[in-house]
């Protein structure tokens, strides 16, 4: 799905893969992001989002935190980052980006709390009492107020398996009220994920529940007192997102797949970004009418139903063909893919492998490599990192 995205919008990114990969400059299980469209793409939605007076802050985990890409996207004016945990915020901040948003999805833990507010981010997100607690009392610690969100939800919102929790909606402004009262904390506004979804079965984003949550929290804090409010919408945030959700009231969005032209919306309309990101793999071996590609980076982020998933394979582009493929399924460990060689002939150890499909780099053991030059034809290996946006043991 994703493939027939990027084969038509953006076929030099496979081809660069291809050639790269064939010259022995990148690896097998990379993850490969054309850093000329990354830029871009971080170009048309920061002028779209600043036009709405909307502030952004860029969401890497699913390029691995890679520190080219993080570069690629302070180029094109996105400055600051949302961490999903610690470690996308010490990648980020070594990167050279700000820390604009800590602690949503994921809480800090109690022993990181100190480190968190050394990084001064703009804004923290705290789902209980008890982490605002921790929070304020580290910042008092180095001299800080720090500005945080609440997490919020009602008995209608909904929420990924795994990512609940929050503080009750109708509560927010007795929240409010305990967390300004905090030594070191300074209440700043409300949050919520998912507030845009993408539903399949209309191939179209709708509003959550939540974003209607956030609404009626907001009107409940202007109505006591409260009139400058921090409103954090993220969720399935492209461009073309973007006045739905100012329209709600949102001041804060975060893209994240926008930046690579990976959004489930961008399956299926061709949006202002650009594909930018593409799996690499090789042929490992043949048995039985299947060649088997190394795996490492097969996670496919789950935004449809299940389809198929095919690939580019050959040596060069003029080669290459599409072929179908299987993937292991998410139980198990990802070793290798499968290519169905059924009336095909032609494929040969080592050749390249690339997919199109929607990554998530953070939670697999796959490298990731930005490249440079794809828009004046030259393109070059700006850097291969970890999937944590650490520095690459390759070539050892």
């Amino acid at each position: 799905m994703f493939l027939d995205v990027l084969r038509r919008r953006n076929p030099r990114l496979i081809d660069a893969a291809i050639d790269l990969h064939q010259r022995g400059e990148l690896p097998a299980n990379t993850y490969v992001l054309d850093l000329d469209a990354v830029t871009a793409n971080a170009e048309s939605f920061a002028a779209a989002a600043g036009a709405l007076g909307l502030t952004v802050f860029a969401m890497t985990k699913q390029f691995g935190r890679n520190p080219d890409v993080c570069r690629a996207l302070m180029a094109g004016g996105l400055e600051a980052s949302v961490a999903v945990d610690m470690e996308c915020a010490r990648a980020t901040q070594k990167a050279g980006m700000r820390v604009g948003h800590l602690g949503h999805l994921v809480q800090i833990p109690r022993a990181e709390a100190d480190a968190a507010m050394g990084m001064s981010p703009d804004y923290l997100t705290v789902f209980t009492i008890e982490k605002a607690l921790e929070a304020a009392a580290a910042a008092a610690r180095v001299g800080r107020e720090q500005p945080m969100l609440a997490r919020l939800y009602s008995s209608d919102d909904e929420f990924y398996s795994g990512h609940e929790g929050g503080f009750r909606a109708e509560d927010v402004v007795r929240v409010a009220d305990e967390i300004d009262a905090l030594d070191g904390a300074r209440f700043a506004g409300i949050t919520t994920f998912p507030a845009l979804v993408f539903d399949p079965s209309a191939q179209a984003l709708r509003r959550t529940h939540n974003l209607q949550t956030l609404e009626a929290a907001a009107a409940a804090l202007r109505g006591a007192g409260r009139p400058d409010l921090e409103i954090n919408g993220p969720g399935t945030t492209s461009s073309a997102a973007l006045p739905v959700l100012a329209e709600a009231g949102v001041t804060q969005v975060e893209p994240g797949h926008a930046l690579t032209g990976t959004t489930p919306l961008h399956a299926v309309e061709d949006l202002v970004e650009l594909p930018a990101a593409c799996y690499l793999s090789e042929v490992s071996h043949l048995y039985e009418g299947r060649a088997f590609c190394f795996g490492g980076g097969m996670y496919v982020d789950p935004v449809f139903p299940p389809y198929q998933v095919r690939a580019v394979v050959g040596r060069d582009a003029d080669s290459a063909r599409v072929l179908d493929a299987a993937l292991p399924p998410p139980a198990a460990i990802d070793y290798y893919g499968q290519l169905d060689l059924t009336g095909r002939s032609g494929v040969s150890v080592g050749d390249s492998v690339v997919f199109g499909f929607r990554i998530q780099a953070f939670v697999t053991r796959a490298y990731t490599a930005g490249i440079a030059g794809l828009a004046a034809g030259t393109p070059r290996v700006a850097g291969i990192w970890s999937a944590s946006g650490q520095p690459a043991s390759w070539p050892a």
